[in-house]
């Protein structure tokens, strides 16, 4: 009996060969791709993004002093929600950019102190706004969407410039520029500045 387990052990039936095979490969499939969504959660974090020395140095504080991280409403936007697409193929190809452009960077020190981040603060920005502006501000359409807009409830200001960027097909960056980080000492002002940003918040 011994011996007949041990030929079948080494030579396993095609019926049985092939199952384990297919099963061994969806359970393989299945916790590899449960294990890589949560490394892309988990890189989403606020923790994980501000972990960088980096960002405490840079953005953190401006960030934490911003209506995007406190406000009257409680609604929190982190910086996944404003710099990582939510559909799963923008998504993964943000991670890929980051991991190839960005991480170098934080590993050599570019930006690791404030005066190096302010002398790149433009570069960055610019970068990000034409992202944005690419995308029709998709980022932001997450959370602010036009069809839920009551333009009828918003102070006058904010009414009006938000008719005529309906109208002229404006996108959201083209105009609220400085509500989460701050403007470059170069950058012309486009938007109002964050301490007046409750005419926009929707």
């Amino acid at each position: 009996m011994f011996k007949r387990l041990r030929n079948w052990i080494r030579t396993p039936s095609v019926r049985w060969g092939g199952g384990t095979l297919i099963l061994g490969g969806i359970l393989v499939g299945v916790l590899g791709w449960a294990g890589f969504s949560e490394v892309v959660t988990q890189t989403n974090s606020l923790e994980f993004c501000s972990s960088c020395h980096a960002m405490q140095v840079g953005v953190l504080p401006e960030y934490k002093d911003s209506v995007h991280f406190r406000n009257q409403s409680g609604v929190r936007a982190v910086c996944s929600d404003c710099h990582v697409p939510h559909a799963t193929i923008p998504k993964l190809w943000r991670k890929f950019q980051a991991t190839y452009n960005e991480i170098p960077h934080a590993v050599l020190g570019t930006i690791d102190t404030k005066e190096k981040f302010e002398a790149r603060r433009q570069q960055m920005a610019e970068r990000v706004w034409a992202t944005m502006k690419a995308t029709d501000s998709r980022e932001c359409r997450n959370c602010h969407v036009r069809d839920a807009m009551r333009l009828d409830l918003q102070k006058p200001r904010a009414r009006g410039q938000h008719e005529d960027a309906l109208k002229s097909g404006e996108t959201c960056i083209d105009c609220h520029k400085g509500i989460a980080h701050h403007l470059p000492a170069s950058a012309q002002p486009t938007a109002q500045p964050a301490a007046d940003s409750e005419d926009f918040a929707l």
